[in-house]
């Protein structure tokens, strides 16, 4: 089949193109931003990617995928509609693509990336060889991708807006639940009726006597000691020897933008790590665990991801960093990442700034860009021991954070 996924840079649909061609269907894509390395990428895997304008969208085309994130006014979804096109959510797309194997599904608010990897890494240790779609790009596998065709599938799936339940997995994963894009109650709810119909095992870090088991890991922090015991315990259900499991958590090289370490060009310079974290436990497992290896002070470049998850967890957000960040510590707020679209723009940094020190939290500050960013922290490299870039959605972090690295 010929499918073409509009948003295809974003790394979940860039993750399903890459199964998809693996798999043998003939893809092309559509993004409102070409030339990013995610786009760089597909493009030498053969998928041609074309700008979201509807032109990459013919006759010969048997089916468009799309996200939540596309809008109904979106020129290639009107192009599929005018010419009578199937349209996909990204989610059905993928839970058919990995349908001829047994799915471990692994969900969960926080730390799935990671704990998919991580298994994905031990059942391949282990002789398994597994398919593996990650909602992150893993070292040594293609992006997000790992190429398997052993019996098991390991994938990341989504709660954001619900679409895990197109999933009829054979084994589950839940990480853990908390407030982010639904109530605690209501993500529960979900979670409780997708893991309801497993046939294998069910792993859940909700429930008393896992949440809190810790294993070791090759990457620092407690709470990836939680993800590792997590797909540990999932392993071996799954018939994993046990010795060579753990070993395999030893050699796990971690995910891209996962508290990930970006070696510094200069002896003697201050460390600089990226990473994803977006929401109040995110945010505060990495600062935390930055702070326990980095006393003498954390600067951390920190970009809110969308106006309506910084709408509604502005309070839990202020709570969290006033808590959080220490007297030797600075936290730099840039502007709300605008992916374009309609949406309601009323609130921006400035409003959690005001929150901070509403608390008393006065380590804070707005930037107004990236590079007034890497001005303020190259004027003040000598003042703190580790930089961080952190957020969602915006490519420029990770680019930031290489600049820091030069510093």
């Amino acid at each position: 089949m010929k499918r073409h996924l509009i948003g295809i840079g974003g790394v979940g649909m860039s993750a399903l193109a890459t199964a998809l061609v693996r798999l043998g269907d003939e893809v092309t894509g559509a993004d409102r931003t070409l030339g990013t390395p995610n786009i760089r990428f597909l493009e030498s895997l053969g998928i041609r990617v074309y700008p979201d304008d509807g032109s990459g969208i013919d006759d010969s085309t048997d089916e468009v995928v799309v996200s939540t994130a596309i809008e109904d006014d979106n020129p290639g979804l009107r192009r599929a509609k005018e010419l009578g096109i199937p349209v996909a959510h990204r989610a059905a797309a993928l839970a058919r693509a990995l349908s001829g194997h047994k799915l471990v599904a692994v969900a969960g608010t926080c730390g799935k990336s990671t704990v998919t990897a991580m298994l994905g890494h031990v059942l391949q240790e282990c002789g398994l060889d597994p398919l593996c779609v990650n909602g992150a790009n893993v070292p040594g596998w293609e992006g997000a991708v790992r190429f398997g065709r052993g019996e098991y599938a390991v994938a990341e799936v989504d709660e954001s807006d619900k679409s895990l339940v197109a999933f009829k997995p054979y084994a589950a994963i839940v990480t853990n639940a908390s407030a982010d894009h639904y109530s605690k109650e209501e993500m529960d709810e979900v979670f409780d009726a997708f893991v309801k119909e497993c046939a294998g095992p069910v792993v859940d870090g909700r429930l008393s006597g896992i949440s809190g088991c810790e294993a070791d890991t090759s990457l620092p922090g407690r709470h990836n000691r939680e993800n590792a015991a997590l797909a540990l315990r999932m392993a071996l259900a799954l018939g994993c020897d046990e010795a060579t499991a753990r070993a395999a958590l030893l050699s796990f090289r971690g995910v891209e933008r996962r508290l990930q370490r970006i070696d510094s060009a200069c002896a003697g310079a201050p460390a600089v790590y990226d990473d994803y974290a977006h929401n109040p436990e995110k945010l505060h497992a990495m600062w935390t665990t930055l702070a326990e290896k980095y006393p003498r002070g954390v600067c951390a470049v920190w970009r809110p991801h969308g106006y309506a998850p910084l709408r509604k967890m502005k309070d839990a957000l202020a709570d969290m960093f006033a808590e959080t960040v220490r007297p030797q510590d600075r936290l730099l707020l840039l502007p709300v990442y605008d992916a374009g679209g309609t949406t309601d723009r009323t609130i921006n940094s400035d409003a959690l700034l005001a929150a901070l020190y509403e608390r008393g939290q006065k380590r804070a500050e707005i930037v107004g860009n990236l590079d007034m960013a890497y001005e303020w922290c190259a004027a003040h490299k000598d003042g703190y021991e580790c930089f961080v870039t952190c957020g969602a959605r915006d490519p420029g972090l990770p680019e930031l954070a290489k600049r820091l690295s030069a510093m």
